[in-house]
C-alpha cells in the first residue's frame, strides 16, 4: 500500500488503494510488478540490485478514463524517476535523485 507519496493525503491514498505488487514473474534479477491508483492498471519491471540502486523500465498502463486521474498521472510520472530503495521491516520507501520519496507498507501490516 501507498501511504506517503507527493502532496496526495494518506486518505485519499487509501480510498484510490494505491499501492504496487512486487509479487510477478522473475525473470533473472528482474521482477514484473504492477500498480493501482484507483482506475488503470499500471504495469513495469524492476530490478533491485544490492546497494540499494532500482531500475524500473517497461513502464505503461492501460488507457481508461476516469473521473480523476491526478494521482494516477502523477504516479506514472514520477514512479519511473525512482532509483533508490530502501527496506525497514514491512515498509519500502523509494526515491529518485533529488531526495523525493514514495512509501509503501506491506498491505498486511498497518
Amino acid at each position: 500500500m501507498l501511504v506517503s507519496f507527493d502532496q496526495f493525503p494518506k486518505q485519499e491514498l487509501i480510498e484510490n488503494k494505491a499501492g504496487i505488487n512486487l509479487t510477478g514473474e522473475k525473470i533473472n534479477t528482474e521482477v514484473k510488478g504492477s500498480a493501482t491508483m484507483g482506475c488503470n492498471k499500471i504495469f513495469f519491471t524492476t530490478e533491485f540490485k544490492n546497494n540499494g540502486k532500482l531500475k524500473i523500465s517497461n513502464l505503461g498502463s492501460t488507457e481508461m478514463a476516469c473521473q480523476n486521474m491526478n494521482l494516477e498521472n502523477t504516479f506514472i510520472k514520477k514512479f519511473g524517476n525512482m532509483i533508490h530503495y530502501k527496506i525497514e521491516g514491512h515498509r519500502l520507501t523509494l526515491s529518485d535523485k533529488n531526495g523525493n520519496e514514495m512509501k509503501f507498507i506491506a498491505a498486511d501490516w498497518d
